[in-house]
């Protein structure tokens, strides 16, 4: 994730530090990540 975006949450590929970022809302991303760790528990 990168920083410096209010109101979104960027996201980036580590390998391309600098290249372009996807946003995403904030409560999409939160429901994003509740997914991934239900998955996980799966």
């Amino acid at each position: 994730m990168a920083d410096g975006i209010p109101g979104l949450v960027p996201v980036r590929d580590s390998k391309a530090p600098h290249g372009p970022a996807l946003t995403f809302a904030p409560a999409s991303w939160a429901s994003f990540i509740g997914e991934l760790k239900a998955a996980g528990r799966s």
